[in-house]
């Protein structure tokens, strides 16, 4: 009898450690999201706009072309250290872009060729009028703090509304879409995974070309989903527009505004765009930064924020 005694304040220590240990686990965030949630939200921005200034550049292309385009003669354009290789006499016919160093803002730096092919019968300024883009080891590199991606895959570009950009100041608006069924992005620590696109970007004017973009795609409840695949954490993921992302020509061409929303099995995250350092909105930053914040709430409810630039 006196041995049980013993024994039972024993029990009770261990009993209330146990249940101290319970306690804390529960009442507490079990796992800090931080670094996933800011990577991802910055690997998807890097990716998009990228495939944003691809698609820049493959307007550029088609409208220089009157093969292409079926007005009259060519005209003058520019891709910054790119060659550019036009063949019409060939069904399909081709544009191939060699990219060989900085974008004309110098923000990145990029190699690899993009081949755009169009049956010979279409004309790009043709209400839906479609072409493929094919991309091939696109590597880009941020110049700021060198992280790089790799992009190889197809997409279809569409000309929903029909009409040239150099026509824009007096047709008011133009309609594109980028649609992917798998595009293969590698990662700077070398992990490889397929991502898919489904965009609408409509070009207004506005002291300059202003492009307003959103997501078309609907993943199960999930809508306007423009990017959405595996991230490099090995987790689904959707990316949907909540605001639409505006680009303006007279910020240099960057993101000025807009909100997305991640949702991954882990953490459901929005980033805001447009935003100072101190996650205010801000006005043209010139050559500086502009930042983005992502915002989520932990599994206790706390809420959580980072500000990142862009």
């Amino acid at each position: 009898m006196k041995k049980q005694f013993i024994y039972l304040p024993l029990f009770f220590l261990c009993f209330t450690v146990l249940f101290t240990a319970c306690q804390k686990d529960t009442n507490s965030d079990s796992t800090d999201y931080t670094t996933e949630v800011s990577t991802h939200s910055d690997d998807q921005q890097q990716f998009s706009d990228n495939v944003d200034a691809t698609s820049n550049d493959v307007n550029i292309a088609l409208e220089g072309n009157a093969g292409f385009t079926g007005r009259p003669g060519d005209i003058q354009t520019l891709i910054c250290n790119a060659t550019v290789v036009v063949d019409t006499s060939s069904n399909p016919r081709t544009v191939t872009i060699t990219y060989n160093g900085p974008d004309c803002l110098g923000y990145t730096t990029r190699t690899g060729v993009v081949i755009l092919s169009m049956p010979a019968n279409i004309r790009w300024r043709n209400a839906g009028a479609a072409i493929t883009v094919n991309i091939q080891n696109l590597h880009i590199t941020r110049v700021r703090d060198n992280k790089s991606i790799t992009i190889n895959g197809s997409e279809v570009y569409t000309n929903v509304s029909g009409g040239l950009l150099i026509n824009l100041p007096t047709l008011g608006s133009i309609t594109h879409s980028i649609t992917s069924n798998g595009i293969t992005v590698t990662f700077d620590n070398g992990t490889q995974r397929s991502w898919q696109v489904a965009k609408q970007r409509v070009f207004t004017y506005n002291n300059g070309i202003v492009i307003t973009s959103s997501g078309t795609h609907t993943e199960g409840a999930v809508t306007n989903v423009a990017e959405w695949g595996t991230n490099r954490f090995g987790r689904s993921f959707t990316t949907s527009t909540e605001q639409p992302i505006v680009i303006r020509q007279d910020c240099n061409g960057r993101i000025t505004s807009g909100k997305v929303k991640h949702i991954t099995s882990a953490v459901t995250a929005s980033a805001t765009f447009g935003l100072d350092v101190n996650g205010n909105s801000t006005g043209c930053p010139g050559t500086g930064n502009y930042y983005m914040k992502i915002e989520w709430t932990g599994a206790n409810g706390n809420s959580h924020s980072v500000i990142l630039p862009y």
